[in-house]
């Protein structure tokens, strides 16, 4: 459990990083840089999906040799590296790179890493180590948004200069190398042998459930679009960026309370129930966007998203862990990723197309439409 606690400190940090910028992201790229929605969804859906093509190699890769640690520094490394891009950016072009550099990293890093908590974790308590590891994570999120809000809050901060933004991105920078850093001191940990795995994950080869489980989480990802839909919709309903930062302050508090006793309830009672919770809770949140509210609606809808992401996260990682074969896991768990991120390409783009078309009503509507037919599907097949 200590390789386990050391991957969570690792996290905390490149996520205090990573949610310095995220958060603000849209309103530079929007606001600062002129760009359009249809952009903004564009950039996001390609720099996920692109990366998730590499998750399934990447776990494959570290399978294969059985080597996860190279692979994860080598993708943690992209996470201080792309942010570069970001500081010297003129245009959307320049935020793009960064994004697709960062979500290479991400890319690179995720099956691995998670393949890691599995092999340092026993069976019977996984939901809870991955609860731990999701806890340190979002804990680093939720550090990285108030020191944001921290700056932006002191009053000299122009949402029009891109110098500004600017002097974010640079600062993010520094935990990000720190997490970097402490990645080296972890160990590998041989997987079943000394004899590289084949590669054997045919779709059609696969358990019956695991292969029914991906195909509704795939249909779910249709529906779940870029998170920065949301924190774009808080922003312009209630016209302060500092009330988005507070409603994306409570979102992670949420998320990190509640991932280990999530985590451990899915160990106890199975993570069936508790994914199914999650997607209703899902469907929920994004039908409550549609409609919309008042600025303490927002700071609860936020704290109910963060509660999905506690339900389900951590806990779908641990179920595709147990029911993938040992010798897979690394490439099961990039392909679940894989499938995940291929799902917010089409997503954000129409995501992005309904709110630009219609209204961000409609574009809402349908991610929580999916989400409730993705929790009748979970309950069907698991």
């Amino acid at each position: 459990m200590v390789q386990v606690i050391i991957l969570g400190i690792v996290s905390f940090f490149v996520d205090i990083s990573t949610e310095m910028v995220y958060p603000v992201l849209p309103v530079f790229l929007t606001v600062a840089l002129n760009a359009n929605l249809t952009i903004l969804g564009t950039i996001e859906g390609i720099a996920e999906s692109i990366a998730s093509i590499l998750k399934v190699f990447s776990g494959y890769i570290s399978d294969k040799f059985q080597k996860r640690k190279p692979l994860a520094i080598f993708g943690y490394g992209f996470s201080w590296f792309g942010k570069i891009f970001f500081i010297i950016a003129t245009g959307w072009q320049y935020v793009f790179t960064g994004r697709l550099l960062d979500r290479i990293g991400k890319g690179i890093r995720t099956a691995p890493r998670d393949a890691l908590i599995a092999d340092y974790s026993h069976q019977e308590k996984r939901g809870f180590a991955y609860g731990i590891h999701r806890a340190m994570d979002t804990l680093g999120a939720f550090l990285g948004v108030a020191l944001v809000l921290l700056i932006i809050s002191r009053g000299s901060f122009d949402f029009s200069n891109a110098a500004h933004y600017k002097k974010i991105f640079a600062l993010s920078i520094i935990p990000a190398v720190i997490g970097w850093l402490l990645l080296f001191t972890i160990k590998d940990k041989p997987i079943i042998s000394k004899q590289p795995a084949k590669m054997k994950i045919s779709f059609k080869y696969l358990p019956v459930k695991l292969k029914m489980f991906l195909v509704f989480t795939f249909l779910f990802a249709l529906g779940n679009s870029s998170n920065q839909f949301i924190l774009l919709k808080i922003q312009k309903e209630t016209g302060s960026l500092i009330i988005m930062l507070v409603a994306y302050l409570i979102f992670n508090l949420v998320y990190a309370v509640g991932s280990i006793p999530c985590g451990k309830i899915s160990d106890i009672i199975g993570q069936k129930y508790v994914l199914i919770t999650g997607y209703l809770v899902y469907g929920v949140v994004y039908w409550l966007l549609a409609i919309g509210g008042s600025i303490p609606f927002y700071m609860i809808v936020s704290g109910l998203y963060g509660f999905y992401m506690a339900l389900t996260e951590g806990v779908e990682k641990s179920l595709v862990s147990q029911l993938a074969p040992l010798e897979l896991r690394g490439s099961l768990l990039g392909l679940h990723a894989t499938l995940v991120g291929f799902g917010l390409l089409p997503a954000s783009i129409i995501t992005g197309f309904l709110w630009q078309t219609f209204s961000p009503q409609v574009a809402f509507g349908f991610g929580g439409t999916l989400g409730f037919l993705a929790a009748i599907g979970l309950f069907c097949i698991l």
